[in-house]
């Protein structure tokens, strides 16, 4: 079984006491390739030498709507430089981690939503796939993505809606990324829609260090566990892991453009 994790933080102090033991457990149970996300400016040299690394490590920066107020207007032009400055190099995959967080109160959403919108431009100038963070935030951010219609779309991570909402992303060209959250058995909405959804609309995913699968459930979340994840959701789509290992793989090769998904 050959799988690519499409969404982990593996640069994150969380990982730093065993992160080479990490790579080669999740590479020695078939997790071959790894996106690994940019949330703010400061972290993004840390994350682009540690793809340099690594094979089989790709880099995304953005800048996450979580830390709001670390975000300075700047900082989309020091994004713009690093874009360019990197633009065509194999290790850069993506713009993100990105877009709107509804459900954190305390998060200005007119802040969020112009520095949503200046991602997506910058993607869209870039010509780049983008990796959206979407927290009871579907219908702005659907609304967003049918003015922009970006021509290579990219990934919604975590998704967590509706099987309507999951229409609209698909018809956009998105890809919906599952992971640990919907192999709780308590997540009956999610897992519901899960079942309805076609193995050509999702890619599999860790978040790791956060979001930890029903089957570890205590302690860091590890791109380790995603062959876990795989199995526990194909029973859900009445596939085999191999099968959906295979679909998810495929569907992460076309959004970022690899030939090869192995």
């Amino acid at each position: 079984m050959q799988l690519i994790d499409t969404h982990t933080h593996l640069d994150f102090p969380d990982f730093d006491a065993d992160r080479d033991a990490v790579l080669a457990q999740a590479r020695a149970r078939g997790v071959n390739r790894l996106v690994v996300l940019g949330v703010y400016l400061d972290n993004w040299q840390r994350l682009w030498e540690l793809v340099q690394r690594h094979d089989g490590l790709y880099a995304a920066f953005g800048l996450h709507p979580v830390y709001l107020e670390r975000h300075r207007p700047e900082h989309l032009h020091a994004l713009r430089d690093w874009l360019g400055r990197l633009h065509g190099q194999d290790k850069l995959c993506a713009v993100g981690e990105f877009g709107l967080d509804y459900y954190l109160g305390d998060l200005d959403r007119q802040r969020q939503q112009a520095l949503f919108e200046a991602q997506l431009q910058l993607a869209e100038a870039f010509e780049l796939p983008v990796l959206l963070h979407v927290r009871r935030a579907h219908a702005p951010t659907i609304a967003a993505l049918k003015r922009f219609r970006l021509r290579r779309a990219g990934i919604i991570h975590a998704f967590a809606g509706s099987h309507e909402e999951a229409r609209e992303y698909l018809k956009l060209g998105f890809k919906l990324g599952l992971g640990g959250a919907p192999t709780w058995p308590r997540a009956r909405r999610l897992r519901q829609v899960i079942t309805r959804l076609p193995l050509d609309a999702v890619v599999l995913e860790t978040d790791s260090p956060d979001m930890a699968p029903s089957m570890h459930p205590d302690g860091r979340n590890s791109p380790v566990h995603l062959p876990d994840i795989c199995s526990n959701l194909a029973e859900l789509f009445g596939v085999s892991a191999e099968q959906l290992a295979t679909a998810s793989s495929r569907n992460a090769a076309r959004v970022f453009g690899w030939q090869d998904p192995a």
